[in-house]
């Protein structure tokens, strides 16, 4: 009976062991770390790769993820500077960096960090009024990420992030600011109607001006051409004139044709237009003498 239980025995031995030993090898994954306490006390952290635990006396005491993870924290009542309650809620973004401190440094880490970030945000906006508050959020998550990346270093937390998600003032805060961006947004109507109007009139104005100047230009144009022609037209009749007397002389006329011509001039100058014409001696002559012509061509 024992010659057959003792290798029976020792088999399940072996495999009880092979069991525990499957049982207490640890794979930690990419971006976790394990936390190892032997026999209660704090034996070291395990990075990633396979590990294998010693049994009833080291243990997992905590899996910490090394990713960077986003705490969205409810929204919390602040007062400012000029007595104004708002809800503000925040988001902060961290990353566990220490898995021993974060495991060991704080009892529950995010009721910690939650906490921390309501107290920080009130101290903030207690110092600041509601224009400052709504247009100053850049300023604030600067500070609060300052102050809790610095609180939280004993902690084995890197606050990377803080950022202001949604600023609610009070309704009839609301209804204030909504009529006054109302009001200013009928102002720069306002203004932009008036420089539009502006604009017209001054472009009109410069079109009537430019009107009024390119019809002098013409009518100036128009005076400088007529004066011209009349000047041609005058200087085209005195050239006539001259070069009809430079025939005449050239032709040598006689006394008696340049009395004829005389005579035709002053019938050309009387016209039925004059009512006294005085005639020289020379052309009464030559008058006479041109009836006696006509007299004698009769008979």
């Amino acid at each position: 009976m024992l010659e057959f239980l003792g290798p029976a025995f020792l088999v399940i031995l072996v495999v009880l062991a092979l069991l525990l030993i499957i049982r207490n090898i640890r794979v930690v994954q990419q971006a976790n770390a394990y936390v190892i306490e032997r026999l209660g006390a704090y034996s070291a952290t395990w990075e990633v790769g396979l590990h294998i635990k010693i049994p009833f006396i080291e243990r997992v005491a905590k899996v910490v993820s090394l990713k960077e993870q986003v705490a969205d924290f409810l929204p919390q009542p602040v007062i400012t500077k000029d007595n104004v309650t708002m809800q503000i809620d925040t988001v902060v973004y961290f990353q566990i960096t220490d898995p021993k401190l974060f495991t060991y440094g704080v009892e529950q880490p995010m009721l910690a960090i939650e906490n921390l970030s309501a107290t920080t945000l009130r101290n903030i906006i207690g110092d600041l009024d509601l224009d400052q508050c709504l247009t100053s959020r850049d300023i604030i998550n600067s500070k609060m990420r300052v102050i809790l990346d610095e609180a939280t270093d004993p902690w084995g937390i890197k606050v990377h992030r803080v950022e202001l998600k949604n600023i609610v003032p009070p309704r009839e805060i609301q209804d204030a600011m909504e009529k006054q961006m109302k009001a200013e947004r009928e102002r720069r109507e306002a203004i932009l109607r008036a420089e539009g109007e502006k604009r017209s009139a001054i472009l009109e104005a410069e079109g009537e001006k430019e009107s009024a100047i390119l019809r002098a230009d013409a009518k100036k144009q128009q005076q400088i051409l007529e004066a011209q022609g009349e000047a041609e037209a005058i200087l085209t009749v005195q050239r006539a004139t001259a070069e009809g007397i430079r025939l005449i002389n050239e032709s040598m006329p006689s006394e008696a044709v340049i009395k004829i011509k005389a005579l035709e001039a002053f019938a050309a100058a009387a016209n039925g237009q004059a009512t006294k014409i005085i005639i020289p001696s020379e052309i009464q002559g030559l008058a006479g003498l041109a009836e006696g012509l006509v007299e004698a061509v009769k008979k």
